[in-house]
């Protein structure tokens, strides 16, 4: 008879594992932290443990519940086992379905002797361990002397080296807060960031412990940066993102959200720097134009073409440069620079300081 002490917790601890890796896998929601995916799985296998137990607790039962018991076993392995050969990329799946079917089939086979017919129990049991000792030796022995030689590592032609690869395009900086750890506290700046296709994101955290910038709808499928260590940065080329709206989080803190909002690109606005910028007399034209208003995520392109060298330097000539940009121009060169942050930047040439401009960043 089956033990129903051992089946009932068996059944309760495969209906609850089996749940969580449902729920995990399927992209209906995720865990706090991944290994509990694998501790949910645990919890599945320990349960059919249990079930197993207590089915076979005094010999193999013949009860409907028994079989019913066994069918549903039977469901959850078959179920598993063509997620795993037809979702899998793996390549040794078929050679360990291989080895779990020579395992599982003269194991069935024993068991239904030992309880229909136990006098060839003995003998069919030493044949199939027979048959695998010797299947074992030979596979060892073709594997050693054949020409394929697949158990000796061959030798490898050419050693690949791996180059870390330089995204190119303007960038666009968003800061992890200091204390954004802190439930409440600020966390990316900006919280909701305009970025036309084409940039660069970078994000960089300034606070003291790790971060991550996760993709909260897919639960990172779309982009994922893993732990950014303090002071460390993470790049996101929107060339791969469909223009579209991205909430993201940290998974460590889940309470840090923010948006990434991907638009059409802008097209970049010139400024020139004129013949004579150089000389300071009434009517020249120091930049122009002087005075322009563009939308947060405007790339602006200063080209220089006056004979003598310029700057493009935020700040003004009173308070001098505040560090948000700084160029050195050299006559027909340009510099270009992506205004992020609504506001009023001025600038100046500090070879030239009579020459000043502005931006306003609506």
């Amino acid at each position: 008879m089956s033990n129903w002490d051992l089946m009932m917790p068996g059944m309760g601890l495969t209906a609850i594992g089996l749940a969580g890796v449902t729920i995990s896998y399927s992209g209906i929601a995720h865990t706090f932290i991944d290994g509990m995916h694998a501790l949910t799985g645990l919890t599945m296998f320990i349960g059919l443990i249990f079930l197993s137990a207590g089915i076979l607790d005094g010999g193999i039962s013949t009860s409907n519940r028994a079989k019913a018991t066994a069918l549903v076993i039977i469901s959850i392995a078959l179920g598993f086992g063509t997620f795993a050969l037809t979702m899998n990329s793996s390549n040794y799946t078929i050679t360990l379905a291989g080895l779990l079917m020579a395992i599982a089939f003269p194991s069935i086979i024993i068991a239904y002797l030992a309880m229909k017919m136990p006098q060839y129990a003995k003998p069919v049991g030493v044949i199939v361990c027979l048959a695998s000792a010797t299947g074992i030796i030979m596979w060892f022995a073709f594997g050693l002397v054949s020409p394929d030689t697949y158990m000796i590592n061959e030798p490898v032609a050419e050693e690949v080296v791996s180059e870390e690869i330089q995204l190119a395009g303007p960038i666009f900086a968003i800061t992890i807060l200091v204390d954004s750890a802190i439930q409440g506290n600020p966390d990316y700046e900006p919280d909701v960031a305009h970025v036309p296709k084409g940039h660069i994101v970078e994000w960089t955290n300034a606070d003291t412990a790790p971060h991550t910038v996760t993709s909260s709808v897919d639960f990172g499928d779309t982009f994922n940066s893993n732990m950014i260590n303090a002071g460390e940065k993470f790049t996101l080329d929107t060339n791969k993102l469909a223009i579209g709206e991205y909430e993201y989080m940290c998974v460590v803190h889940p309470w840090m959200i923010a948006t990434l909002i991907i638009e059409e690109p802008k097209e970049d606005v010139k400024v020139v720097i004129p013949q004579g910028a150089g000389i300071e007399q009434i009517g020249q034209i120091y930049y122009d134009p002087e005075l322009i208003q563009v939308p947060v995520g405007t790339t602006v392109v200063w080209e220089n073409t006056d004979n003598a060298m310029h700057t493009v330097t935020s700040g003004n000539p009173q308070d001098g440069p505040n560090g948000t940009f700084d160029s050195m121009i050299s006559a027909g060169d340009s510099f270009k620079f992506t205004f992020n942050s609504p506001g009023k930047e001025d600038y100046f040439c500090i070879v030239h300081p009579w020459m000043i401009g502005s931006v306003e960043v609506q």
